[in-house]
């Protein structure tokens, strides 16, 4: 009865248009979820959004979880841009902690500025090391990135719990164990209550979006991410374009690790990341590889999550229905790119009877000739 036919091409309206019924979709979907653990889903989704903006904290608190988001998001875009799939956010952003979080130990004595800059450098460092790996691999042996970068994120949670419950372990926490806090010269300023990774954020959400769509090196990207072959032909470099583009995917999820143990956790541990790479590939899909699009989009995913913090307390639902009502967003999300690239067509219908009677009439005419 049905019938897939591929368009000829996909535009932007059709790509915004299928993700807003797929997010549609997914919160009618995790209603009927909610409905059956005996909820008001209409009271449920009213208390996300009053647990995230409903008070200048909650308000505050709702900006903090969307900074290393967007960070991690343009990141991530970087390289799907490209069509290289990196699942690896996660363990960029840990190493990137970790780098800056050495500096942040052992230089405290430097001034404030220089020390916070030096921070920012490594972990921007330390994030982009990391994703050239993967990226090496698949230049030189063509390995699969997905499942080099996920199993890295594994690697890098196995280096930081060493180093917590090991060398790094505070001699002072009684056995505990725990990182020393940094000193105040290691933190992060505050402005407007915020820490300034609002500010960078903001910057860096400009700067990507000139980067990807005004620079040489962001056409290349583009181009490669649609056609190798096309990169060729244009003289594209392709090992050095896969090599610089995951530095730069590395190094931006390895700034919100810095950002992260600096304005938010003040130490580094086993739990900075908090999952916050993996929300950016939904991130990141759902703003279709867009700078600005990523910067509103990561604002409602932390209005989910601290909204989800809300409502354990409110309505004694546990923080596994946030998870879900956000999985519920990618599996329509990663649907919904199969609907913008074919159109449903009825094989009854008129196109296809058109079709067929040209057909028969072409080659009645071949007959008689």
């Amino acid at each position: 009865m049905l019938r897939f036919v591929k368009r000829s091409e996909s535009n932007r309206r059709i790509k915004i248009g299928t993700r807003v019924i797929a997010v549609i979709l997914a919160l009618l979907v995790s209603a009927i979820f909610i409905l059956l653990i005996n909820k008001d889903p209409i009271l449920v989704y009213s208390a996300i959004v009053k647990g995230s903006f409903g008070t200048s904290y909650k308000f505050q608190q709702t900006i903090i979880k969307t900074i290393p988001i967007i960070l991690t998001s343009l990141g991530v875009a970087v390289a799907f841009k490209m069509q290289f799939w990196n699942i690896g956010a996660e363990g960029q952003l840990m190493m990137g902690a970790l780098f800056s979080s050495y500096f942040a130990l052992n230089f405290s004595h430097l001034s404030k500025p220089l020390l916070l800059l030096i921070m920012a450098l490594a972990g921007m460092l330390g994030g982009g090391l990391w994703a050239l790996i993967p990226a090496l691999l698949k230049a030189r042996w063509k390995t699969n990135e997905t499942i080099v970068t996920l199993m890295m994120n594994y690697i890098a949670l196995k280096i930081v719990t060493y180093l917590q419950y090991g060398p790094w372990k505070d001699p002072k926490a009684l056995g505990f164990p725990k990182i020393p806090n940094f000193t105040q010269n290691a933190l992060l300023p505050s402005v407007g209550k915020i820490h300034i990774g609002w500010i960078i954020a903001l910057v860096l959400i400009v700067v990507m979006y000139i980067f990807m769509t005004k620079t040489k090196k962001g056409y290349e990207i583009a181009v490669l991410g649609e056609s190798e072959k096309t990169a060729l032909y244009a003289g594209i470099n392709i090992k050095k374009t896969i090599i610089s583009a995951l530095f730069i995917s590395g190094a931006l999820c390895g700034l919100a690790g810095m950002i992260q143990v600096s304005g938010v956790s003040k130490t580094l541990s086993v739990d900075i990341s908090g999952g916050v790479g993996y929300t950016a590939i939904i991130v990141s899909w759902l703003s279709n590889l867009s700078a600005p699009i990523i910067g509103v989009v990561s604002l409602l995913f932390a209005a989910l999550l601290q909204g989800g913090n809300y409502i354990q307390i409110a309505y004694q639902i546990p923080d596994a229905a946030a998870l879900i009502l956000q999985a519920m967003i990618l599996f329509f999300v990663l649907g919904c790119e199969f609907f913008s690239r074919y159109r449903v067509t009825f094989k009854g219908s008129n196109r296809t009877k058109i079709n067929k009677t040209s057909l028969t009439e072409a080659e009645e005419g071949n007959m008689n000739g």
